[in-house]
């Protein structure tokens, strides 16, 4: 494996927007390098939710466009690596995620590993770090947010949440956000929490810098076409702009 077969991994739009937040979507994508042979996944199981979050990136963009945000998104596949876990962290490579098994990463031996963290890990944590890095010098106020879909029945179990908005020890952002009025049911850290190992985005761009920051989740069974993504982002843009707002003139003040 190599930075030739796998290709492109990180994409960054609109890296001199002026707005105060940088966008970010690690499971924008649903792509897997010819040279993993689909990771052994058969052809249902290739646009499942394990694979990517469906909607995801739609929404992104449409918030990017709205306020004028840089956005860093993944071109590759989160089980190829899910960008929002350490390298250290089983689920970074899983071998299964939730009921679908993986049987390319079944059996990645320590180089492995290290091989895929430097062709995709890397790259993406060095993007997003030149980007926020070059915001700061220009004296550009940020707030990291990050945009995920998730399935509605999960194990079995339903989940009634809609949106999520989820937070680690900063909880600026979420805060001012869940103090706005809410569209659909809307819940804390819901349906992962901090406890689920779901936040390391939020702490490697968000808490290591003193950024504020949040990690937006939507139940992807309301997002069955770029009309609904549409939607759901402009939803999500009515809690975001005044949350936003009241963050930095507290922080003006």
């Amino acid at each position: 494996m190599n930075e030739h077969t796998i290709g492109e991994v990180v994409r960054v739009s609109n890296e001199d927007g002026a707005g105060n937040v940088v966008v970010i979507c690690e499971h924008a994508s649903s792509r897997i390098p010819e040279v993993l042979d689909g990771l052994g996944l058969s052809t249902q199981n290739r646009q499942a939710h394990a694979v990517w979050d469906p909607g995801a990136l739609v929404m992104a963009q449409h918030i990017s466009r709205a306020l004028d945000a840089p956005l860093v998104h993944a071109e590759v596949s989160r089980l190829v690596y899910d960008l929002n876990r350490p390298p250290e962290a089983p689920g970074a490579m899983p071998a299964k995620s939730e009921v679908i098994d993986v049987p390319g990463n079944g059996d990645l031996s320590q180089e492995d590993r290290h091989a895929r963290t430097q062709l995709i890990y890397d790259p993406f944590r060095t993007a997003v770090g030149d980007l926020l890095d070059a915001r700061a010098d220009r004296g550009q106020a940020t707030a990291i947010v990050t945009i995920h879909s998730f399935t509605p029945v999960y194990y079995g179990e339903d989940r009634p949440t809609e949106i999520g908005i989820l937070h680690d020890a900063d909880t600026r952002l979420a805060d001012a956000m869940l103090a706005q009025p809410a569209p659909r049911r809307t819940d804390r850290n819901m349906p992962y929490g901090p406890d689920d190992g779901v936040t390391h985005s939020l702490k490697i761009y968000g808490l290591e810098r003193g950024l504020p920051n949040v990690m937006i989740e939507v139940r992807n069974d309301l997002l069955g076409s770029e009309a609904d993504c549409v939607k759901l982002a402009d939803e999500l843009l009515g809690m975001l702009r005044p949350a936003l707002a009241d963050i930095f003139l507290e922080e003006a003040s």
